[in-house]
């Protein structure tokens, strides 16, 4: 049995979820035994490449790296370079590497995959299920993607907390989520615990996106906000106050950093301009239907320019 790391997405429900499909998959049936486990976001997008990962090592969810002997992913935008696609290209024959930009969730994508390994733990399915809704953004109305009552959603949530533990909380999800349902994990008292937290913050977030909310011509929403203590802000909070809009624009500051995010209403019909293409020439990435980057709070100047270009897309008529 190899030691081996584990990479995956994070702060995401469908990061979460494809560890733990991975996770199950290598230890039982590839002879892995994953010793360390990783959470990774767009961040460190500039240096990924360049960096150095732990071997053997398994990357979920997210970029891809020449030394994953194991990757898998779905977005449009994993592939850094033309020579890292190349290395994809050459190497695929000849290690597990998944890519398909269709499927709705990298979950899911693992799960079409190696679902025949995976029947001794019966609850993976509803947890790739809802992997897939959420990270496809397919909920029923906003009021459900905000502020859902479902396991999922309540277990999604809790990821927005940051934890001066760093990577003790997505471990431990982890480990709860390989072994028990979404009912049990998120009935968990240290779940529970931060649900609460969370939706407080939420509500009060709500407030913050309110006062700074306007529609630009194109019906497209946008909001500039600085949360205030502990506020949360949801990237459907728009769609709250303006149901109709067919874009939104969130910017979100903090003193560290600066989170631009678009989406398509995911409640109305009409093809999306390719959104994690769009943020891609600007250092960041995502899916067709909705992009986000995240820059140094020092590059402020850059704001108005990724706002402005998306709004130019965003305007064009539909090809």
């Amino acid at each position: 049995m190899r030691n081996a790391t584990l990479y995956f997405h994070y702060p995401c429900f469908d990061g979460l979820v494809s560890a733990v499909l991975a996770w199950e998959f290598l230890e039982q049936h590839d002879d892995w035994n994953i010793r360390d486990f990783h959470p990774v976001d767009y961040t460190l997008r500039d240096n990924w490449l360049a960096s150095e990962l732990k071997t053997p090592c398994a990357v979920v969810d997210f970029l891809y790296h020449p030394s994953a002997e194991f990757w898998a992913d779905h977005h449009q935008t994993s592939m850094l370079t033309r020579a890292a696609e190349e290395d994809f290209q050459r190497r695929r024959g000849k290690a597990r590497l998944l890519f398909d930009t269709r499927a709705r969730s990298c979950a899911s994508l693992l799960f079409r995959h190696f679902r025949r390994s995976l029947v001794d733990k019966p609850h993976f399915k509803e947890m790739v299920a809802w992997a897939e809704k959420i990270d496809s953004a397919a909920y029923s109305s906003v009021e459900e993607a905000i502020l859902g009552d479902a396991a999922a959603l309540r277990i999604s949530r809790t990821l927005s907390i940051e934890d001066e533990s760093g990577a003790e909380y997505p471990q431990f999800l982890l480990r709860q989520l390989r072994d028990h349902d979404l009912n049990y994990v998120a009935d968990l008292s240290e779940v529970k615990y931060r649900e609460d937290r969370v939706r407080r913050n939420i509500l009060n977030g709500l407030q913050s996106v309110k006062a700074k909310l306007h529609v630009e011509p194109g019906d497209v929403a946008v909001f500039d906000a600085r949360p205030e203590g502990d506020q949360v802000i949801s990237r459907y909070a728009p769609y709250y106050f303006v149901p109709n809009a067919r874009y939104s624009i969130a910017v979100v500051r903090s003193p560290e950093s600066i989170r631009i995010t678009a989406m398509r209403n995911p409640w109305r019909r009409f093809r999306s301009i390719p959104l994690g293409r769009a943020f891609a020439r600007f250092g960041g990435g995502g899916h067709q239907r909705v992009g986000a980057v995240q820059l140094p709070a020092a590059h402020r100047n850059r704001v108005h320019n990724v706002v402005q270009s998306l709004l130019a897309e965003m305007r064009r008529p539909a090809r």
